[in-house]
């Protein structure tokens, strides 16, 4: 079996940047991916912009062309895509990592599995973990968080026409979702809420109910420890 240099693990942004490095330096890598390409901004609301400008999300020098002052997601995956065909990256999808291990000489020997059940076994000398953190969401840990109504993640504000809506977070990403589903009308109104936990023991958390720039009544309950 070849030992390969690096085995690079997640092919996001990061994962690609360290492969694009790699091959410029003349290693022998590869990128083991368990979904998609960039399969976290894949799965990002399909209308969203990012908060950030499009030089921030290049990487090996490829510019981001945008006619926008920020890039919206469709713009971001056929940019990755075009990074992955100019540096001709080796990628293997729908490979999700089973096991690492590393042996007495230092290799790390890693095994995958694939969706039908198949398995590879790769080694490496370095084993770079790329892999986010979007598959792993911030729970609250509290009773009902595994109801079935009760989403993770937000795709579209579509589903929630005249439903009555809690978005928990206070930064960015819930303030969009809010504003989304308020504008798009497809709550019932006075019903979109924000919730925010506190980052300390004795910081309340605030829920404030937002409507086209007028703001409702706030409620505050103790943070959780």
């Amino acid at each position: 079996m070849p030992v390969r240099d690096v085995l690079i693990i997640g092919a996001g942004p990061s994962g690609l940047a360290t492969a694009i490095a790699a091959k410029q330096r003349g290693l022998d890598y590869v990128v083991v991916e368990k979904g998609i390409l960039v399969n976290s901004i894949f799965n990002f609301p399909p209308h969203m912009v990012f908060f950030t400008t499009p030089e921030l999300l290049e990487i090996g020098g490829l510019p981001l062309v945008t006619p926008y002052d920020k890039p919206t997601r469709l713009e971001a995956l056929r940019y990755y895509r075009r990074v992955v065909d100019t540096f001709d990256l080796q990628i293997s999808f729908h490979e999700a990592v089973t096991a690492i291990e590393r042996g007495d000489d230092g290799v790390f020997t890693v095994t995958t599995t694939t969706p039908r059940g198949a398995t590879r076994v790769r080694e490496a000398r370095a084993v770079v973990l790329a892999i986010g953190y979007y598959d792993i969401p911030n729970r609250l840990g509290v009773p009902g968080e595994d109801l079935p109504h009760v989403n993770h993640y937000y795709t579209d504000s579509h589903p929630y026409y005249r439903q009555r809506v809690v978005v928990v977070g206070g930064k960015n990403s819930a303030a969009e979702a809010c504003l989304e589903i308020f504008r798009a009308g497809e709550a019932i109104p006075e019903q979109v809420n924000a919730a925010h936990r506190g980052t300390t023991d004795d910081e309340p958390v605030v829920i404030i109910v937002t409507y086209a720039g007028t703001v409702g009544q706030p409620m505050s309950v103790p943070a959780r420890p």
